[in-house]
């Protein structure tokens, strides 16, 4: 960050945004007791610096028919350059994130499918690759992201 380092009301305006994107000037002045147009110089500030790079909308990706989340670990020979680990996997539309790591594997692919067959057919298609030698996947049972209520939370 170049210009003036985040305070707790910067803090504060960020997790109100992350909590919801389309709250209002007005809602988020009310909570952080500044003014609307405050609150407005602050988040340009904040996107002018890169903090806020961009807006989001949260899916619900299980009404849309791809409710099956794991994540991959893939191993690929030795030789294999970082900009091949990305292209074998970005590819996919079934790819929602790729991480290229250090340690026993090379790479963690996040995968979003519609169900168990539709699994095994994108990890057919993975090894497929001749750069790849091996996967391990990891099933999601549920999750939670940070400025959202966990979903258990309800349950007794």
């Amino acid at each position: 960050m170049t210009g003036e380092p985040l305070d707790a009301t910067d803090r504060e305006i960020l997790a109100l945004l992350r909590e919801d994107a389309r709250r209002t000037l007005s809602d988020i002045a009310a909570r952080v007791t500044l003014s609307t147009a405050a609150v407005k110089r602050r988040i340009d500030r904040l996107q002018q610096e890169g903090v806020i790079v961009g807006f989001t909308v949260q899916v619900d990706h299980a009404k849309l028919g791809w409710g099956v989340e794991a994540f991959t670990q893939l191993r690929f020979f030795g030789t294999t350059h970082v900009d091949e680990i990305v292209r074998t996997t970005t590819r996919m539309p079934e790819a929602q994130a790729v991480f290229t790591i250090a340690g026993d594997t090379d790479a963690l692919v996040w995968l979003r499918v519609r169900d168990m067959r539709h699994l095994q057919d994108t990890l057919d298609e993975l090894r497929r690759s001749h750069h790849i030698t091996s996967t391990k996947t990891l099933m999601v049972l549920d999750s939670w992201t940070r400025g959202q209520q966990w979903p258990g939370a309800s349950r007794t």
